[in-house]
């Protein structure tokens, strides 16, 4: 759609239905927890007997535009029993609604309201997952804990390459084409223990919203998804404590009020201890080799009044890993959020946010000659205000600006032996900033018809002192430019949003989207997957920004009889100035970098399945990808290529069978077809030495990656008068032991001259796992 067509359209809903909206009186309010007093993300509040309602923000704010009369307003969310208030409605009306849980019963694994179900169909959202935490924590779990990250993994269009290696691939993109967002703070890595366990403890987490499509307009900065995480709030009611003891880590979370109704405070801290059992292994090598990861999220939040709440939230995690002192790896992340909400009236809620975000990697050795110490780090600095302003019945309005500052240090590094023969070596820091403004509008035309469209506009500077290199057509450095101060390179460019659902009635829908996106950042990584030290850079006079088109057409159905919603979507994305690396390409510490880089153009398009069963003693979800991901980059081949990410077929399949009301197993079940590679095709001898011979750039395939799951879990008897409950999970991670290959190496066979054989690494045979989760 021309930019000029669609900011026509938000204009247009700007002003839908203003004089209607000027006769209404408005109900607003929020909704939250009774027993903990944790405010609901997406409870739904919706007139009794009609289609009119609307949703509460994520900080369980809602807005009800009314003509004056009688209602029954029902209020509504999964997991809690509906809550029915009459309200006589003669002037503006204000009420905050609290929740009770459901105690489940047998064939009620989750409880939903009628309008939660046609929320399924109704919204014009696609390409677009919420995923519950109590949803989550019924999937099996890995060493004991479940996982955030392994669990969107699960979903269609959603890949990793295999175990022991971090992030994950949405719709084609790379790792660094995902916005992942915890509490509003970017997480440039997400994983511990290189992929097996993410950095979100699940005993931390309120709320996982996952954009694949259809991104909003107040997202920016990424191709291919957005990743929103929620940390819970802290209880205003009582202190709690929960947690768990198991075979690999333990963890521990506290929640207490800081004032009665008013604020509460979370502290939640977990750590793994494999480095403790190396210790009793009797290997004096192994007695000094370090392998852990810790974590610790801190939430506090307080009502300064009716209209005003201040929050404050932050993140710290390490990874340290090193072989009996002579090797050492490490990387971590530092988030801070400092957050004002403030409701001008019952029409207008805005919130302002300050974000601080540091991601940091060091390598070394302690060689007496060839000891060094590397580093590395990237750090944000944001500013932004939102507003939500609920116009009318049919016309909700977002809007707002942010500004960041980046920051990234590629690396300095210097000997540290006593004896030491390497010299220092700085890399130049780059600074920018990067800045964004946007409108959308949430707007239903008929009870069938509802779009949601929004304007993004970005602009991204190079700042400050700068270096940058002139490149000839074969990527050789001519001569470099010097900036000493001020902004020396500039992009920028509007980014269209548009989504349309049509109700075909009261069970299905068809949806479409359209997004276009551009990305300033961006990873260097050439090798099969990403790791903790892949080098993150920003877009320059040599670099310009990744830009990507992506439209989408969807089926959503929700079978109601069995208690099932089900979708199908097709998307097509395309890219410009996608990057990728030469062969044997340099990254780390290498001044000329972006010599390295091809540009080109990239494209994936793919078909998702996807059914999901929330209600009765079974629940689970099915999910089918099949996909191509591919490049054409001049430079790299003379036609289009796949990518390292690139998975033809991708399924899941996890269920959970409520056995009684204290015993429940769940099982996963996952293949994907193995991840594209560069392998060598034959060999030849020039002078003396063996020269390998490889194929078209990811021209070969690892072996298919496929694993089987399960887990059970025992909940100690209920018993009104004891505040304590147990649980006990077991686990068995890769059931049938599949031999999942983590790398291939080729090497010359001894036993046959002339001829190479590979090698396979694997990392995980079957790992059984138990933990005590505990809660008062």
């Amino acid at each position: 759609m021309p930019k000029s067509l669609l900011l026509c359209a938000i204009i247009f809903g700007l002003f839908y239905h203003a004089e209607l909206s000027a006769q209404n009186l408005t109900l607003s309010g929020t909704v939250s927890d009774m027993s903990s007093g944790e405010t609901l993300i997406g409870a739904t509040v919706f007139v009794d007997g009609t289609q009119l309602g609307v949703s509460t923000n994520v900080y369980g704010f809602y807005s009800l535009s009314l003509k004056p009369g009688n209602y029954k307003i029902n209020f509504s969310y999964i997991g809690f029993n509906t809550k029915s208030i009459d309200v006589e409605l003669k002037d503006n009306v204000k009420i905050s609604v609290e929740l009770q849980g459901i105690s489940l019963e047998i064939g009620e694994a989750v409880v939903e309201g009628e309008q939660d179900k046609n929320e399924h169909i109704s919204s014009a959202e696609m390409s677009t997952v919420n995923m519950k935490m109590e949803t989550i924590k019924k999937m099996p779990a890995f060493m004991g804990e479940v996982d955030v990250i392994k669990a969107i993994q699960l979903l269609p269009g959603v890949a990793t390459v295999g175990e022991g290696n971090s992030g994950f691939y949405v719709r084609g993109g790379s790792v660094d084409q995902n916005l992942i967002l915890l509490d509003e703070a970017p997480v440039y890595n997400a994983s511990h223990l290189l992929g097996f366990f993410s950095v979100f403890n699940p005993d931390a987490i309120k709320d996982v919203q996952l954009y694949k499509g259809g991104i909003p307009a107040r997202y920016g900065g990424r191709l291919s998804s957005v990743l929103d995480i929620r940390m819970r709030e802290g209880n205003t009611k009582k202190f709690t404590a929960e947690g768990g003891i198991g075979t690999v880590s333990s963890r521990l979370t506290i929640e207490t009020p800081l004032a009665k109704d008013k604020g509460g405070l979370l502290i939640s801290g977990r750590r793994t201890y494999i480095d403790a059992f190396l210790r009793l292994s009797g290997n004096k090598q192994l007695e000094n080799t370090k392998l852990y990861f810790y974590d610790t999220n801190l939430k506090a939040h307080y009502k300064l009044g009716e209209n005003d709440r201040v929050f404050l939230s932050g993140y710290f995690g390490r990874d340290v890993s090193g072989f009996s002192d002579l090797f050492r790896i490490a990387w971590g992340n530092t988030t801070a959020t400092a957050r004002w909400n403030h409701i001008y009236n019952s029409k207008l809620f805005s919130n302002l946010t300050l974000i601080y975000s540091d991601y940091d990697y060091e390598l070394g050795a302690t060689d007496a000659s060839l000891g060094f110490l590397w580093k590395s780090n990237i750090r944000d600095l944001s500013a932004k205000l939102d507003y939500n302003y609920y116009l009318n019945l049919r016309n909700t309005l977002r809007f707002g600006v942010i500004a960041t500052i980046h920051r990234i240090d590629p690396g300095f590094a210097r000997g540290t032996g006593e004896t030491s023969i390497l010299n220092d070596l700085r890399m130049p820091v780059s600074r920018s900033m990067e800045y964004g403004i946007y409108l959308s509008n949430e707007q239903s035309i008929t009870d069938e018809i509802t779009v949601h469209y929004g304007l993004r506009y970005s602009m991204f500077q190079n700042i400050g002192e700068g270096t940058y290199w002139n490149y000839d057509s074969d990527f050789e450095a001519l001569d470099s430019v010097y900036h000493e101060s001020g902004a020396y390179n500039t992009y920028g460019g509007f980014e269209p949003r548009m989504g349309v659902s049509y109700r075909l009635n009261e069970n299905s829908s068809i949806k479409a989207s359209y997004n276009h996106m551009i990305q300033y950042l961006h990873l260097a990584s050439n090798s099969t997957s990403s790791s903790p030290l892949d080098i993150w850079l920003s877009s320059s006079p040599n670099v310009k920004p990744q830009i990507a088109d992506q439209v989408a057409v969807g089926y959503f159905r929700t079978l109601a009889k069995w208690g099932i919603d089900a979708s199908a979507e097709l998307y097509y994305k395309e890219l410009d100035n996608s990057i990728d690396f030469k062969n044997h390409a340099t990254l780390l510490l290498n001044k000329q970098l972006e010599g390295e880089l091809r540009i080109g153009k990239g494209r994936s398009y793919g078909l998702e399945l996807l059914f999901e069963k929330n209600v009765g003693k079974l629940t689970g979800l099915l999910a089918y990808t099949l996909a191509r991901s591919e490049r054409f980059i001049s430079a790299i081949s003379e036609d289009w290529y796949p990518t390292k990410f690139d998975k033809t077929h991708d399924l899941a399949l996890t269920g959970a069978y409520q056995i009684s009301d204290r015993v429940s197993v769940s099982a996963n079940f996952v293949y994907a077809t193995g991840a594209a590679v560069t392998l060598p095709t034959g060999r030849f001898e020039y002078l003396g030495e063996i020269v390998p011979v490889y194929s078209d750039r990811n021209g070969g395939r690892m072996p298919d990656y496929h694993r089987l799951d399960l887990s059970a879990t025992i909940q100690s008897k209920k018993n009104k008068h004891r505040r304590l409950q147990i649980e006990k999970v077991f686990s068995i991670y890769n059931v049938y032991y599949r031999k999942n290959p983590y790398s291939i190496n080729f090497i010359a066979d001894p036993d046959q001259p002339g001829v190479t054989k590979a090698e396979m690494t694997y990392l995980l045979p079957i790992v059984p796992a138990a933990t005590i989760n505990f809660k008062f």
